[in-house]
């Protein structure tokens, strides 16, 4: 194994990014009761890094996980780890910072760390381009949205608002999409509705008539990639709506898209291999992410397809937005 030089912040201590390790004791691994965040950079300049730290902070209170720091110190944190690693960063390389915590081990296994029982505190920084390697040709083609036979699990049940590592019903989503015919197969849940939710990974939105939808916040974790999505809607005086969305409203619509924290934006062009519209990425679709390329000071597309080139293999196996077999 060839070191990275890259370097973890693991409670308190920073180690190499090979040798960061969670205990087999520690809570996310029983129960997945951890809350987390991945951010990315533009020209080096993290993006919402206050407002993910912020939706992390609202998990843990919710989930009534101590910390021992505040939003402020973690920010630090954040920034710290990122001017530790850049020298190990090219100069076209973006920062994905991963912050996770949990509760830390165990109470049962107290022994084991000489009664020192604490939160695991997290936080990772590796290139934007491992993410998005493979997704720039999606630009061109557009995804083609599968609804699958597994269910969102609804707030009630375990409220999605919480940013949390319990995610196998994502997975067994991506799964079951992985076994439709075709390319380009991204999941697209329904809640017990019947209405559309969210992807695995990412925030759903239609276009009818120059109006963007977005399905109503409460069965979806609300992202900071979709507040943004409203923010560029006034920007561009652009009419946005959250409403109940049907399949038969995506199947209708003129237009449809994606939007995560990696990628920014994706356009959406067929569901379940039927075409949205006339099967292309849309003017609206362009329009807001010409207006986010401009805030940001790069062309996101054009970034994204350069990380593409740039990384000659790619992972073989599960993703965050799909499974590979």
């Amino acid at each position: 194994m060839v070191a990275s030089g890259r370097v973890v912040f693991s409670n308190g201590t920073y180690v190499p990014e090979a040798d960061a390790k969670i205990s087999i004791f520690d809570s996310a691994l029983m129960f997945g009761d951890m809350v987390f965040e991945m951010t990315r950079s533009f020209n080096g300049t993290q993006f919402k890094l206050e407002e993910h730290i912020e939706r992390l902070f609202n998990g843990l209170k919710i989930l009534r996980i101590p910390i021992q720091y505040t939003q402020k110190e973690l920010k630090d944190i954040c920034l710290q780890t990122m001017e530790k690693n850049q020298e190990f960063f090219l100069k076209t390389d973006e920062h994905r910072l991963m912050i996770n915590v949990s509760r830390g081990p165990l109470s049962i296994y107290h022994q084991v760390f000489d009664n020192k029982v604490e939160p695991t505190v997290i936080v990772a920084d590796f290139p934007l381009k491992w993410t998005v390697s493979g997704m720039g040709h999606l630009f061109d083609s557009g995804i083609n949205a599968v609804i699958p036979s597994q269910r969102a699990i609804p707030a009630h049940l375990m409220d999605p608002k919480i940013k949390n590592r319990s995610r196998l019903f994502y997975q067994m989503a991506n799964i079951e999409v992985s076994l439709f015919k075709g390319d380009n197969n991204w999941a697209l849940l329904l809640d017990t509705d019947g209405n559309i939710s969210e992807g695995t990974g990412d925030n759903f939105f239609t276009i009818k008539n120059e109006t963007i939808y977005s399905p109503r916040g409460r069965n979806i974790l609300r992202g900071i990639s979709r507040d943004y999505i409203f923010e560029l809607c006034d920007e561009l005086k652009l009419k946005y709506e959250e409403k109940d969305i049907e399949p038969y409203d995506v199947y209708t619509a003129d237009e449809a898209f994606m939007t995560g924290t990696p990628f920014c934006m994706l356009p959406v062009t067929t569901l379940n291999s039927l075409p949205i519209g006339n099967g292309k990425k849309g003017p609206v679709f362009e329009k807001l992410l010409n207006r986010w390329s401009k805030n940001v000071g790069l062309d996101i597309e054009k970034q994204i397809k350069a990380f593409n080139a740039e990384m000659t293999t790619t992972g073989s196996g599960a993703s965050p937005y799909k499974f590979a077999n």
